[in-house]
This record gives C-alpha cells, structure tokens and sequence, in this order.
C-alpha cells in the first residue's frame, strides 16, 4: 500500500513539474514574439515586389494598343496567343480598310481573358505582333467583398435547412404553406447570390485585356505623334481629297455633257441667225 501511495504520489509530481515547464516555455514564446523576439515574417516575394497574401481576392483588368501591318492578321496572333496561355477570346471585331491604300479605316478590337498568372506573359508577348504604344494595368482588391458573400451564402444554406426541417415537421397545412413560401423565397437569394459569387471567383480567376489594333503610320485618336505620324496623317488627307475630287468630277461628268448639247442647241441657231442678218443687211453705198 505504502510502496502505491509512493508511485502516486511522485507521478503526481512529475505531472504537476512538466505543467510548470511547459506554461513557461508557452509564457516566454509569447513575451519574444510581443517584445522584440522574433516576429513572424510574411511570405517574401520577387526583390523590389511586396508580399502577396496567398488569400486576397484581386480583379486585374488591362488595355493594351498595338501598330500593326494587318490589324486583321494581328487579331488572329493575339487570339492564338491568348488560347496557348490558357485563356479566351470573348469579343472580336474587325474592320476592313475603306481606302484605296489597304490601311485607311483598318482596325480590329479584342476582349479576351488571361489567367490572372500568365497576364503579365501575355502582355510581353504582344511585342512580337508590333510597336505596343500604350498598356494599362488595374487592380482591385475584392477579398472583402468575396468574404461578405460567403459568409451571405452559407447562412442562406443554413436557413434553407431548416425551412426544409419545417416543412417535414408541419402539422398544419398553413404551416406548410408558410414554410413553403419562405423555402421559395431563401432558395432564390441563395441561388442569386451563389451566382454572383462564381462570378467574382471568374474576374479573379481570369484578368479582363482589351486589345486595340490598328495600322502602322494611322494617327491615334489624340493626333499625330511626331513628325512620321504627321507627314503620314497628311499624306493620307491628301490622297483622301484627291479622291473625293475625282468622285465629284464623275458625278458632274455626265451633267456636263447634257449642258454642253443644250448650250449647243440655243448657241447654234442663234449664231446662224446673226449670220442670215448680216448677209441680208443692204450694203451702204460708197462715196
């Protein structure tokens, strides 16, 4: 008896020794890390970039100008590019040169979807189609917004839940009808709001690029920028006019031989009239 009291007793004191240790060792970790110990440190990125929380919900959106030979030819290249780097085409538009050179009027615009990690490939990839004059790049941070939603979502499940545990449970069938309409009513909230949601979860998943394409030597919508820019502008002003000119001369072309007959039907026997006169007219005698 003595001999059990005795393993009691010094297991009890080894327990209550280790419960000692042990909250000290917790104590003097949380007095390093709250004064001056080493601190946590986030997720260390690229040098000279911030840190990026693996749990932020961010909505990238992009636009981009490119000088082409073929604004047609270049929607292709991008579209293909687009489609190997795992994303989508989702507006295309071209449209065909209205000039006799091929160029002026010539243009193409493209929305297409990038995956958020391979927008920043894409965009140095559009190099090789042409001279990129112009490219933008937003974000915006809808965690927030992503949380609130989820948070909406799985209360509506849970109301959804219960109404249906009511359902089962009616006694009376005004109860049911009641729980009826309130299921309706949970169910379509839910079903809006989880819609909503798959669609947040597509604009992260996949940045939004807008790409405008047109050709080489075409001033941008702001002007002319320097002196090829302008000497082309005026060069194409010019062709432009000279070939307004010749449309206005065609259209004017046949109403100028119609004038010229009726001008020759009064002229004509005006003019042999005047002749009969001066024959007829008696000759004045000589002195």
């Amino acid at each position: 008896m003595r001999r059990f009291l005795g393993t009691a007793v010094a297991g009890l004191a080894l327990a209550v020794l280790a419960g000692c240790s042990g909250s000290g060792t917790d104590s003097g970790g949380a007095e390093s890390g709250a004064g001056g110990g080493t601190l946590a440190e986030p997720a260390a990125g690229k040098p000279g970039e911030p840190a990026v929380d693996a749990d932020r919900q961010v909505v990238t959106t992009a636009t981009a100008s490119l000088a082409v030979e073929d604004p047609a030819d270049g929607a292709q290249r991008v579209s293909e590019l687009v489609e190997s780097a795992g994303g989508r085409v989702d507006e295309r538009s071209e449209q065909a040169a209205a000039g006799d050179d091929g160029v002026e009027g010539a243009a193409a615009d493209l929305v297409v979807r990038v995956p958020a990690d391979a927008l920043t490939g894409v965009l140095a990839d559009l190099e090789d189609l042409g001279d990129v004059e112009n490219v933008s790049v937003s974000h915006s941070d809808v965690t927030a917004k992503a949380v609130d939603m989820d948070a909406r979502i799985s209360a509506l499940q849970t109301s959804v839940a219960r109404l249906q545990a009511l359902m089962n449970s009616a006694a009376t069938t005004e109860d049911l009808l009641t729980a009826e309409k309130a299921l309706s009513e949970r169910q379509e909230k839910l079903e809006s709001m989880q819609s909503q949601r798959v669609l947040l979860a597509d604009q992260v998943e996949l940045s939004t690029l807008t790409v405008q394409l047109r050709p080489f030597g075409v001033a941008p919508a702001g002007g002319p920028e320097g002196f090829v820019d302008g000497l082309g502008t005026g060069w194409r002003a010019l062709v432009t006019v000279l070939g307004a000119a010749v449309v206005v001369l065609g259209v004017l072309l046949p109403w100028m031989g119609v004038a010229l007959l009726v001008a020759a039907a009064v002229l004509v026997p005006f003019r042999v009239m005047r002749r009969r006169a001066a024959a007829e007219a008696p000759v004045p005698p000589q002195g």
